[in-house]
């Protein structure tokens, strides 16, 4: 034998040794119950912290009105009723996992510890019983019943959109809202919502931000929805590329939108502010600059920003018979494709290739000006349909850009206004 296995060998006999002795083996039961008994107070000390935190419905220093807060435990602080309804549930669960986890790991170790073979126990033999049998298929539907009762009755009242005093259609593109007061006061009024964070906060990749960020950082837009407090407010859903998703946590609201498809649901805000949400569907590369804002006003209030509103699309719709020089709707369509049409297509009106196809070269661009409005009109395949959303000015104006700049040269080089207004009938 080697001189390393002799030592081996004769540390193996001198702990064996050790192990015999009686006060060895009271050392080894003291140490074992020292640990059970700080597990125990470990199991104490995470049931009251799942506890405080399923009670508190924040505990956070709020930095962003609406929206998420610094060192927030829990969900958003409810101002619906259906979010509160939410939030009892997500409370009620929480409580009955608990429960079980407690009695099932509880029975678990106290048969551990207390028929250990130690204490003189001996394994039953048993195979199985009836009664333990129906008892654990029979409590867990009872517990599954439970669970299900409260969760259907929100579920069908979330999906209840009937007597709605407001009606609003929130269009999801890459990657912006666009919005229509469909039905209700404010009828009529339609616009874009844009992500407001200037791009010197953002950054890009390998180039750091140049700007410090503020609180709502990636959740303020330069055009809010604005609806009247304690009013049952209807939103339908679609979608004019990819699947996107309307979300206010506040208010207790997801509802996808998705391509070709019209879904709806409904929220009524019972508390004035400001609340943000963001895109929820994974959308594409922008997909975290497409937030979603809703300012809750009085009734007093939302009057004046619909009278405000309307003069405001009243002003930019310009007179369609007006006629304009080559220079001047270039002008105007530099801001509005910047505003626009540049977040698809590009800048440089390269697009991006296999998803948005280049107008720098296009024969449609450079082909017959009625193919075109044609297509700004009514939109193709991811393009949105813009009739809707930009007065005949801005698309006459931004079609005209398009058709000068770059190395396009169309021998119908400028749309006047009077011209997208006879495409539209």
């Amino acid at each position: 034998m080697s001189l390393r296995g002799s030592y081996v060998a004769r540390w193996r006999r001198v702990i064996s040794g050790v192990l015999r002795r009686h006060w060895a083996k009271k050392l080894l039961f003291w140490a074992f119950e020292e640990i059970m008994k700080y597990a125990k107070r470990l199991q104490t000390l995470m049931l009251g912290a799942g506890l405080m935190a399923a009670g508190l419905p924040t505990w956070a220093v709020v930095d962003s009105q609406g929206g998420p807060a610094v060192r927030e435990l829990n969900l958003q602080q409810p101002v619906t009723q259906i979010a509160r309804e939410i939030y009892s549930i997500h409370n009620l669960m929480l409580f009955i996992c608990l429960a079980i986890f407690i009695a099932v790991f509880g029975v678990m170790f106290y048969s551990i510890l207390k028929h250990r073979k130690s204490l003189g126990h001996k394994a039953a033999t048993f195979h199985e019983s009836t009664a333990v049998e129906i008892a654990w298929t029979v409590v867990p539907f009872l517990i599954v019943i439970g669970m299900a009762l409260p969760a259907t009755k929100t579920v069908v009242a979330m999906k209840d959109t009937s007597n709605a005093d407001l009606t609003i259609k929130a269009t999801g593109m890459q990657w912006k809202w666009g919005y229509d007061y469909l039905k209700g006061e404010g009828e009529g009024i339609a616009f874009l919502s844009n992500l407001a964070t200037p791009r010197s906060q953002v950054g890009s990749p390998g180039v750091a931000p140049t700007e410090s960020r503020s609180d709502n950082y990636l959740l303020e837009v330069d055009n809010p929805v604005v609806v009247p407090v304690n009013k049952k407010i209807r939103i339908i859903t679609t979608a004019n590329d990819v699947i996107h998703s309307w979300t206010i946590p506040a208010f207790g609201v997801k509802q996808d939108a998705v391509p070709g498809f019209v879904r709806d649901t409904w929220f009524k805000a019972e508390k004035n502010g400001t609340y943000r949400g963001q895109c929820v569907e994974l959308c594409g590369k922008e997909h975290a600059f497409m937030p979603i804002v809703v300012n809750v006003v009085s009734e007093d209030d939302y009057k004046k920003w619909v009278d405000g509103k309307k003069k405001e699309m009243a002003a930019k719709a310009d007179d369609p018979n007006k006629v304009w020089t080559v220079d001047e709707l270039t002008q105007r369509g530099e801001k509005t494709y910047a505003a626009n049409c540049a977040v698809c297509h590009q800048a440089t009106g390269k697009g991006v290739p296999g998803a948005f196809p280049a107008l720098d070269g296009s024969a449609v661009v450079n082909g017959p000006k009625a193919d075109q409005m044609k297509i700004v009109l009514n939109g193709k395949n991811a393009m949105p349909a813009w009739k809707s959303v930009l007065s005949d000015t801005d698309i006459a104006a931004v079609i005209t850009y398009t058709r000068n700049n770059w190395s396009n040269k169309a021998q119908e080089n400028i749309v006047q206004p009077a011209e997208v207004l006879a495409a539209r009938k």
